[in-house]
């Protein structure tokens, strides 16, 4: 019998924490004054420094943070600004915890790693030339106290850069950045986080929710904050390719994915839009009686009367709660419903919202944020506690009370709605100016804007602690909500992430793979995708159906597997309007046995493969949640130390590598995103000699063919019901939840 694959993997690049074998810190920490600028070094967690640098004045300590004090684990909690050396203009000294050592020279700042031989590696330092901007620089404009600042890092052009959060759909298939700018701003599929991991062996985050830029040039990595009052950054070290490492040091400081609850591991039903009650107990009706499994039904947006209402509109749902007893009752399904930040003048709670100051302004005064469907529309200011409290309030109200548990945040990314709408819904092709001016309860949008959506998920974790047995320190969620955007530190929220409204083609099928796991590379995990795609799919064509099943082949291993989609009537003319008058009444059939008879029965395969395999998905997320190690894994994660041509192809983003994926340490998954074909070319990577050694080979899932150890492109047979997966050990024990 194989044994344990994690534990095979793991044992040669383990992090170091015991006490005999770590290196504690031999500091609590530095202090360097360079005249107008403060900077402070830090341990902080495993094999982790903290540095901040403020200008006239210390850093309070209570500036905006996405970090965890003290860490999950590791040294450094609740020791504020304290430090034990003090450094003048061009001082000297070293600080070193575990193995990340930290070094200032002249005043300037470069991070070494540990080597066991008693060598040090350097991974980066302030950039410096003979004639070059300092790495340190600011720019001040003295009517305030805050700045802009660019931190300057030395790079080499053959170094790899992973991570950055989550790329705007649909061109990008990169999972290397390096050569990239990578605007800090959030919209509709566009959420980058400014934390990136290298292929040298260390991870780099700054801890600010600012707008701005990451620029990977050849020689130079530069972070760029639009406004701050404090540079906030941590960094941390492991063996190059040891990425789990990385990931379990920085999701130690920034908080780990609480477990689902077993019913978010199944397959999710959501459309735009189940527009009245009575559609929504046909289609629980009609999954009851086609014996389909399914563990969550979603209500999208326009359900309410009024933007802001945050309630059901009782003429088209009059029995919410006698509604979700009986979807309950027919399929075993939770419901979820979604909720917009947008609150319009003639909503019930728009009064109470302007009086007390709980919705987001503008610089210049109350003015108009944004517009959608007609109406000129506020955003509620989840970043005000009491604005959270009241959100809640009317959720608790109208849904969670009724047996509506789960809630999907959507639109919610910050300064405007994140859409290119604006004059009453007119289309244009790039954001609204005026969100730049958006003010927040935390300060404005350049400063604070990317917390926005993290405090607006908080505003429902908060509710569900409040509400369940679960308390602020739990590892699991009963419920959760799905959101649109995010924050680093989001993980450790019940919410998971969506790739947000993406284009139903085939070559976006394969982009979200590099935009999965880059997300995964940032420490999240709890991710899915809208499966078909959000727009543009023609039920009525051979093309469209066979691009659903492809897709929903995919999303059977991903970590949510959730169909979502929208039909516009001329793609599907045989679609009728509703011909009554709510906004967005578009039937759009989605659900499994809208693509046909044969696509059906595939349709069903695929989803009771899910349900199989939920033993191991469930494991995967324990997994997670203990030690912050990804789901969705790119190879390099796996296999960049024991196959140079996985590391090579990476760096180039070839197609044959980033188009595929590990679920789990188990699976490697090779979807089709070619129409028209029956054969894929799959890359086999070669196994590392301590799993090789266990006799462990991969093999085909539906045939269960051995293909050896890999290190060789193959050509598979891909027909529609038989997805390109390749597995390690046994498959019993995979879908026995083995790891």
């Amino acid at each position: 019998m194989f044994g344990n694959l994690l534990q095979v993997w793991a044992g040669a690049n383990a992090v170091l924490t015991s006490n005999s074998t770590y290196f504690q810190p031999n500091s609590t920490g530095i202090r360097l004054q360079n005249g107008f600028e403060r900077v402070f070094i830090q341990p902080f967690g495993n094999h982790g420094m903290r540095v901040r640098a403020s200008l006239m004045k210390d850093p309070t300590g209570q500036e905006l943070s996405a970090l965890l004090d003290p860490p999950l684990e590791g040294p450094g909690g609740g020791q504020g600004l304290s430090h034990d050396i003090e450094l003048p203009f061009q001082g000297n000294a070293t600080i070193r915890n575990g193995d990340l050592i930290t070094e200032v020279s002249n005043g300037f700042i470069s991070f070494f790693r540990a080597e066991s031989n008693g060598s040090r590696t350097l991974l980066t330092a302030e950039y410096m030339d003979t004639k070059a901007l300092q790495p340190r620089y600011y720019i001040q404009d003295f009517r305030a106290s805050s700045f802009e600042a660019q931190f300057s890092f030395t790079s080499t052009p053959e170094e790899q850069i992973y991570g950055t959060g989550q790329q705007a759909c649909c061109d990008d298939n990169s999972v290397n950045k390096k050569g990239q700018v990578v605007d800090l701003i959030n919209y509709n599929s566009h959420v980058t986080l400014p934390v990136y991991m290298s292929n040298k062996g260390y991870l780099h985050f700054f801890n600010m929710p600012s707008q701005g830029r990451m620029e990977f040039s050849p020689l130079r990595t530069r972070f760029v904050a639009s406004e701050a009052s404090v540079v906030d950054y941590y960094i941390t070290t492991a063996t190059p390719g040891d990425y789990d490492a990385l990931q379990q040091q920085f999701t130690s400081v920034t908080g780990r994915q609480p477990t689902p609850p077993d019913f978010l591991l199944g397959y999710q039903q959501s459309k735009l839009r189940y527009f009245n009650e009575s559609q929504v107990l046909d289609v629980a009706q009609r999954f009851h009686d086609e014996q389909v499994n399914v563990s969550l039904i979603v209500v999208d947006f326009f359900a309410w009367k009024f933007q802001g209402d945050w309630s059901f509109n009782p003429e088209f749902f009059p029995d919410p709660e006698g509604m979700a007893a009986k979807v309950k009752e027919l399929t075993g399904a939770e419901m979820m419903v979604s909720l917009w930040p947008s609150v319009e003048d003639l909503s019930e709670n728009y009064l109470t919202l302007q009086h007390n100051g709980l919705l987001a302004t503008t610089r210049d005064g109350p003015g108009v944020q944004d517009s959608f469907a007609g109406v000129y529309t506020r955003l509620v200011d989840s970043t005000n506690p009491a604005a959270r409290e009241f959100l809640w309030r009317r959720l608790n109200d109208s849904y969670f009370s009724k047996g509506i548990h789960n809630f999907w945040i959507d639109q919610a990314d910050g300064g405007t709605l994140g859409e290119p709408f604006e004059n009453n819904g007119q289309t244009i092709r790039s954001l609204p100016f005026a969100r730049s001016f958006a003010q927040y309860f935390i300060g404005t949008q350049e400063g604070a804007g990317k917390m926005y959506p993290w405090l607006h998920q908080q505003a429902i974790d908060e509710g569900f602690r409040n509400l369940t047995t679960a308390d602020h320190g739990a590892t699991s969620c009963e419920f959760m909500s799905l959101t649109r955007s995010t924050f680093v530190g989001g993980q450790r929220f019940c919410s998971y992430l969506w790739s947000g409204d993406t284009a139903s083609r085939f070559d976006v099928l394969l982009q979200q793979i590099t935009v999965g796991t880059s997300v995964a590379a940032s420490g999240i995990s709890a991710w899915t995708l809208d499966i078909g795609g959000f727009s543009g799919l023609n039920v009525d064509t051979d093309l469209g159906r066979e691009l659903f099943v492809r897709w929903l082949s995919m999303g059977v291993f991903l970590p949510f597997m959730r169909v979502h989609g929208h039909v516009q009537a001329f793609l599907a003319p045989n679609i009728l309007p509703t011909g009554d008058s709510q906004p967005f009444a578009n039937p759009c059939p989605n659900e499994p046995w809208s693509y046909g008879d044969a696509n059906f029965v595939i349709i069903k395969k695929y989803i009771a493969l899910r349900y199989q395999l939920i033993p191991y998905v469930k494991q995967l997320f324990r997994m997670l949640q203990s030690t912050g190690r990804s789901i969705m894994r790119p190879l390099y994660y796996d296999f960049s130390l024991s196959d140079p041509f996985v590391s090579e192809a990476t760096a180039a983003n070839d197609p044959l590598v980033v188009h595929q994926f590990m679920f789990g340490p188990r699976l490697l998954v090779a979807p089709v995103g070619i129409p028209n074909t029956l054969v894929k070319e799959v890359y086999l990577p070669r196994l590392p000699d301590a799993t090789a050694g266990q006799n462990v080979s991969w093999k085909h899932w539906w045939t269960d063919k051995d293909f050896g150890q890999g290190g060789a492109a193959v050509n598979v047979s891909a027909p529609l019901d038989e997805i390109p997966v390749f597995y390690l050990g046994s498959k019993d024990e995979i879908l026995g939840g083995d790891l």
